[in-house]
């Protein structure tokens, strides 16, 4: 099984995501530079990670999304290839129109720091499929601009097609209907402002990340 993490100038959660994916798969993951034109042969899984890529000029993530590399990315996508971007990997994927909507500044204006807990909406995707309808996590989260949007008509036909992951208990950035992840309507490409990868060890708070690494990884490796 062979994964890859792709780093963007000011990606600063990339190494923590490495390191959630060795934590699971017992190896370590290829690191591409966004500028890479290919990624590994056969790859089984993309990580989008979070930081401040090109330092939010623009927008979160616009820039991000026109890097070389998310060509590719968008192809394995289509292939059905699981890609994950978590905070700035999550507004990379709304700007590169692999998810529908976008990510705001947070309500109040405020950066916001702190363990969110998560409510699990969906169970279907590879990413959610080892978790429980209902199910409580919790996830650290770190964000200026994580407050999701997007129109009514795009919220109905989200919501309607099961592709809300994850809802925050207490919204706590603004995000409509409360929305901490969505799906694309393949089930394949997550976006999600909490971070799974800094809890994925006890010692620094929790391990409750593991179950959504954990549940993407074991369903590729009896596919």
């Amino acid at each position: 099984m062979t994964a890859a993490v792709i780093t963007f100038p000011g990606s600063n959660c990339d190494r923590d995501m490495a390191v959630a994916l060795e934590r699971v798969m017992g190896k370590p993951p290829e690191r591409l530079w966004h500028r890479d034109s290919d990624l590994p042969r056969g790859v089984d899984f993309i990580a989008l990670p979070g930081g401040f890529s090109y330092g939010d000029y623009l927008r979160s993530g616009a820039m991000a999304a026109r890097s070389p590399i998310m060509r590719q990315v968008a192809a394995a996508a289509a292939r059905g290839v699981p890609v994950l971007g978590v905070c700035n990997g999550f507004q990379i994927l709304c700007e590169a129109g692999l998810l529908p909507g976008a990510l705001m500044r947070n309500a109040g204006q405020t950066f916001i720091c702190r363990t969110a807990e998560l409510i699990v909406e969906n169970v279907s995707s590879r990413f959610t499929a080892g978790l429980s309808r209902g199910q409580r996590l919790h996830i650290p989260v770190a964000h200026h601009d994580g407050n999701y949007f997007a129109d009514q008509t795009t919220l109905d036909e989200i919501e309607g097609s099961d592709r809300v992951a994850f809802r925050y208990a207490s919204n706590l950035n603004g995000s409509r209907r409360g929305i901490a992840g969505i799906l694309n309507a393949e089930g394949n490409v997550l976006g999600m402002m909490p971070h799974p990868e800094r809890a994925v060890d006890a010692a620094h708070g929790g391990e409750d990340g593991l179950l959504l690494f954990k549940s993407v990884l074991d369903g590729l490796s009896v596919a």
